[in-house]
């Protein structure tokens, strides 16, 4: 099972949206960015989904700096489509940002390509 934590303002909201979708290949949980850096380095979690106003910021900032920025992305306030998220993931790309009015969107298929990944 693929681990998701999911941090920032919006990361209840994240949490739900992906739980709605009923994909058991995925575990999701809401975290601290701190503790969700730890579990991602120690490998106890696959990935980290964090939100902000702006998806640039807060968002990550705790995980760039922990995690390194090759491992992190953020898709501001633009919306990917399905290829750029599937070219992300295939670079090793661990750790996404976006912003709080864009999560209904980003999170579905952020959840969808993962799962799809196995």
């Amino acid at each position: 099972m693929t681990k998701i934590l999911t941090g920032g303002i919006g990361k209840v909201e994240v949490t739900r949206t992906i739980g709605a979708l009923g994909l058991d290949a995925l575990d999701v949980t809401a975290s601290s960015d701190i503790d969700a850096a730890m579990k991602l380095r120690a490998g106890q979690a696959d990935y980290y989904l964090g939100t902000c106003h702006t998806g640039a910021g807060a968002s990550l900032g705790v995980l760039v700096g922990l995690m390194g920025s090759a491992a992190c992305h953020t898709f501001g306030r633009s919306v990917p489509d399905a290829a750029e998220i599937d070219t992300l993931l295939a670079e090793g790309k661990k750790v996404f940002g976006f912003s709080m009015d864009q999560i209904d969107t980003i999170a579905p298929l952020m959840a969808r390509a993962i799962a799809a990944r196995g």
